[in-house]
């Protein structure tokens, strides 16, 4: 782990006080020098709107499909088709320029969240095949921009990476909080406040086209495809090659360049495949443990985590799984905006960490060994930071350790591994607090048959 670039604290140091905080304003502006301001706004509302939506979706799951229908119905529809996108579309997306990207995904987003909204509720009779379809398209437009806009920052610097970390945790406390304000506090219906949600990807149309600087994104445009498995000069080697034409001035035939063309396709694939491959050890695999134990947690755990109301500061058990959540999205905004204070190199450390709070909160679900439901805060807290941590410390390193050439492909694909632990999550969750419940039932304590 490290601190400060400097190997400085960052906190004032004892002395006089005028001075202390003097060399503390120093210390923090040089951490930011450099940063262009335009950057850091247009990534941190693209982190901010490709995922709150996400984050409402699941706020108002219980709204959107009643009690009957599992809540983790809405997990799966929410990510399994943002996993199946970043799984297969970095072998191929940079094809497409990033400007048809950003459309594509705020299409898709409006389109998903209208639909969703529009359908009818499920207290009218309608059905929810329809919400569903909306979630997948919202899931397929998060996907897609997670693993788009992290690739993007590998051209404007690593500001460009702290700000999109921060804007994702954001989310979490934006989303959440403003379903839960608009819906309870303002009293705006769960159809007029997803209406109002699917107006959001219009923020990332102004972020990505008018607040972005355009100079790299026109350099980009104009260059070659980045994460090419061979040159241009190789290229023309192997299609020369290939036809026997390096010692011929016969143009080759259309049919042959195209078989060519399709044979270095290939080439660029498996080369791609063998990239992603070198990066699960290293990155992935600690990235997924991390969202597969707090995942767990949020959605299998966290649910049975019950006091009696007489020694919790709630009026209704109903009241818990709200409060856990918005500690733990606390918890992850502050960790995801830790890039430029704060740094962490071995990924697998809090990854392990984040094992022993599952093990940890499942044991007390079980036998009920926390004296206190603030340690229990405590504990969810702490577990947001580490997901937020490793989640940022994760592409910071790709970043500094992965060759330039390699690294917006990199950056891209590494994303499947969130996804993917949260779909393993979403299974496992659902076992959890079915488990759980009817342990804690057999033993006496039925608190969670009373939400």
């Amino acid at each position: 782990m490290s601190s400060a670039p400097d190997g400085q604290p960052m906190l004032p140091l004892p002395g006089a006080p005028s001075s202390s905080w003097s060399r503390f304003r120093e210390r923090f502006g040089a951490l930011f020098h450099g940063a262009d301001p335009r950057v850091c706004v247009a990534f941190w509302l693209l982190g901010l709107i490709n995922n709150v939506l996400y984050v409402i979706i699941l706020s108002a799951a219980l709204d959107l499909v009643g009690p009957s229908v599992p809540k983790g119905v809405v997990l799966l529809a929410d990510v399994i088709p943002s996993f199946g996108t970043k799984l297969i579309a970095p072998y191929f997306i940079h094809l497409v320029p990033y400007p048809a990207r950003v459309l594509f995904c705020v299409l898709c987003s409006a389109v998903g969240m209208l639909l969703v909204a529009l359908s009818p509720a499920y207290t009218d009779g309608g059905s929810i095949s329809t919400k569903i379809a909306g979630i997948i398209l919202a899931s397929l437009s998060s996907g897609g921009g997670e693993l788009s806009f992290l690739a993007l920052t590998h051209f404007y610097g690593p500001f460009s990476l702290a700000a999109w970390g921060s804007g994702t945790g954001a989310a979490g406390l934006v989303g959440a909080g403003a379903y839960a304000v608009a819906t309870t506090s303002m009293g705006l219906s769960v159809r007029s406040t997803l209406l109002a949600a699917a107006c959001l990807p219009a923020i990332m149309v102004v972020s990505f086209f008018a607040i972005l600087p355009r100079a790299p994104i026109r350099t980009l445009a104009a260059a070659p495809v980045e994460y090419r498995a061979i040159d241009q000069e190789d290229r023309d080697d192997l299609l020369d090659e290939r036809h026997g034409l390096l010692g011929s001035s016969a143009p080759p035939s259309r049919n042959k360049r195209s078989d060519a063309s399709h044979e270095l396709g290939l080439q660029v694939f498996k080369a791609n495949l063998q990239r992603a491959r070198g990066h699960f050890f290293p990155f992935m695999l600690p990235l997924l443990l991390v969202y597969v134990a707090e995942y767990t947690i949020n959605q299998g755990v966290s649910p049975t985590l019950l006091f009696p109301l007489k020694d919790s500061p709630f009026e209704h058990y109903r009241a818990f799984y709200p409060a856990y959540n918005a500690i733990y999205q606390v918890g992850v905004f502050i960790s995801r905006s830790s890039t430029p204070f704060f740094r962490i190199h071995d990924l697998y450390l809090p990854s392990l960490l984040q094992i022993i709070n599952l093990v940890v909160l499942t044991l007390h679900a079980l036998f009920d060994f926390i004296p206190s439901v603030y340690i229990i805060f405590i504990v969810i807290f702490w577990e947001g930071l580490l997901g937020g941590l490793v989640y940022v410390n994760t592409f910071a390193e790709i970043g500094d350790r992965v060759p330039k050439e390699d690294r917006e492909f990199s950056l891209g694909a590494t994303t499947v591994s969130d996804s993917a632990g949260i779909c393993i999550a979403g299974f496992l969750g659902m076992a959890f607090e079915v488990w759980l419940c009817d342990w804690q039932v057999a033993h006496g304590r039925d608190y969670c048959r009373k939400l």
